[in-house]
């Protein structure tokens, strides 16, 4: 797979994966913007059926698609193969749904690039004042609560999913969890190889088509397998 568009502002290959499911109507924005910062901008359809994939490829990204909808760990896992395919030297992930700013990619991608840190997370909850729902805040918080707990590093936002990966982190460890628990199971197992981690504020859009998931199931789900991964070791 080539490139999407020749990028020459970094040094580094870099590619931008946007998991999506059913995003037709905010997706071509999302590629169009976000081919402005990469090598190639890949999209993880999970099992769309509102045309989703064909409006991405009119958009000018590639397109990997699940025969069903297989959950956000999966998409996470196909956005690590695509980017080792296509031989990235980092990995950009965010949401197809136009909760993310693709124009914040560059303010991710800086402390890789000053070499700083090895995984970067887009936090909503440093510098920049976002209206998040109180319900998805509390859910939030009670997730990165017990990724920090008895942490010497500590997160603002172990949800977020708006991040910067470099290769070496994607080659590092193999991706289990299959629902949204994954988001905490890769800086659980980056944390614990000694990868740097470090977090940059990015702005939030919560909009009625943000998520079609049960937020308290979801929340609760997330604080399980958060827990879970606390407790064992890899």
């Amino acid at each position: 797979m080539e490139a999407s568009r020749p990028y020459q502002g970094t040094g580094r290959k870099t590619v931008v994966a946007i998991p999506c499911l059913n995003e037709m109507n905010f997706i071509a924005g999302v590629v169009a913007s976000a081919r402005k910062y990469a090598d190639t901008v890949i999209v993880i359809d999970d099992g769309s059926h509102d045309g989703t994939p064909e409006a991405a490829r009119a958009a000018g990204a590639f397109v990997v698609s699940h025969p069903i909808n297989m959950g956000y760990g999966e998409s996470i896992k196909s956005s690590f193969a695509a980017a080792k395919t296509n031989q990235a030297d980092i990995l950009v992930t965010l949401d197809g749904d136009g909760q993310h700013n693709p124009d914040e990619i560059p303010a991710v991608l800086a402390p890789i690039l000053r070499g700083e840190s090895d995984l970067v997370i887009g936090s909503r909850f440093l510098s920049i004042k976002n209206k998040i729902p109180r319900y998805r805040k509390f859910g939030i918080d009670v997730i990165t609560f017990i990724y920090n707990f008895g942490s010497r590093l500590k997160v603002s936002d172990a949800q977020s999913g708006f991040r910067a990966y470099t290769r070496e982190v994607l080659d590092a460890f193999p991706v289990i969890e299959k629902g949204m628990g994954v988001s905490v199971e890769v800086i659980t197992k980056a944390r614990r190889r000694g990868f740097r981690i470090k977090e940059v504020p990015i702005s939030c859009i919560y909009h009625s088509e943000s998520s079609s998931l049960n937020p308290v199931r979801h929340g609760l789900g997330v604080a399980l397998t958060t827990l879970k991964l606390r407790l064992k070791r890899d």
